[in-house]
């Protein structure tokens, strides 16, 4: 897959909008209920990169990235300033924060996921682009220690046991995470005296799936 494992500057970054999208298909009957459905199993995001420019260097800055990126031909990391952590915006990480599975004597391999829930209903959003040294993990809430109990690949965010996990062990992480994305445009349009000016370019960026 054409992915560079390199994050958008985080500086230019905050300050961005964007956010989870769905595709959802609606069809109204004949009586007037709706049927409603979905293709798609995980949501999408989109932000704005153009958002966060606060100086010509900071133009400059993003048009370096995106010509090394040859514009939509290569993914990238990028750090949503809104949800980037497996805790609460307010929370430190801590390695409880999320449940991934539970052992069952043979199992070795478990994927980092976020639950995201609202009353009885969740959503489990799978991490495939941890960031290095921002992982945690423990079994049955006792602490394990990356490099001896597991290894974990920040490529795909999954989780490797030397030992498989206990027959009913609980296995939870703690981590921040970026989102693979990449350009959604192929040019990039400034001007020095519409910056100066207050105006800054549009640069869509879209979640790629990995």
């Amino acid at each position: 897959m054409n992915f560079h494992e390199i994050r958008f500057p985080a500086s230019l970054s905050f300050g961005s909008i964007g956010g989870p999208e769905r595709r959802t298909e609606v069809v109204t009957l004949a009586n007037g209920f709706e049927e409603r459905n979905t293709p798609w199993a995980h949501s999408r995001r989109r932000y704005d990169a153009g958002m966060g420019l606060r100086s010509l260097d900071d133009v400059a800055a993003l048009v370096d990235f995106f010509e090394a990126r040859r514009g939509q031909l290569y993914g990238f990391r990028w750090k949503d300033w809104g949800d980037f952590k497996s805790s609460p915006p307010s929370q430190g990480v801590v390695d409880g924060d999320q449940l991934l599975g539970m052992g069952d004597e043979s199992r070795k391999d478990f994927q980092l996921v976020k639950t995201y829930r609202s009353g009885e209903h969740s959503y489990f959003r799978p991490i495939a682009k941890p960031v290095a040294g921002r992982v945690h993990v423990q079994v049955s809430g006792d602490p394990v220690q990356q490099g001896v109990d597991y290894e974990i690949d920040v490529t795909t965010g999954v989780i490797t046991f030397g030992h498989p996990p206990d027959l009913q062990a609980e296995v939870t992480a703690g981590f921040e995470f970026d989102v693979p994305v990449r350009f959604d445009i192929d040019q990039i349009r400034t001007s020095v005296a519409n910056f100066q000016a207050g105006e800054v370019p549009e640069v869509p960026v879209v979640e790629v799936r990995v």
